[in-house]
């Protein structure tokens, strides 16, 4: 697990380190796919080592009022959605 604290600058070395023990990664973020994190993460590894990638994130949606419980289910931000896009980017490495 990698906390990434900001997109720019990125550290790129840190994913990539990982990515060439893991072969796969998962992005979570409580942001839009669209423009977020995953999609920076998802441009270095084409730039630097293609890795299957799943992402977490929120589907491009108008956001809504609730506890943090609620809206990281609603969402899908919570660990089983984390669990489940694991076990698919695992399906997928080479």
């Amino acid at each position: 697990m990698i906390n990434i604290h900001t997109i720019k600058p990125l550290d790129e070395q840190a994913i990539l380190r990982s990515v060439r023990k893991t072969r796969c990664l998962v992005s979570a973020e409580e942001h839009n796919y669209l423009g977020g994190l995953g999609e920076s993460i998802a441009r270095t590894l084409a730039q630097h080592e293609p890795t299957a990638q799943e992402f977490i994130a929120t589907q491009d949606t108008f956001g809504e009022s609730g506890t943090p419980d609620q809206l990281m289910a609603k969402y899908k931000l919570n660990a089983p959605a984390i669990v489940e896009a694991a076990l698919k980017a695992i399906k997928r490495k080479p």
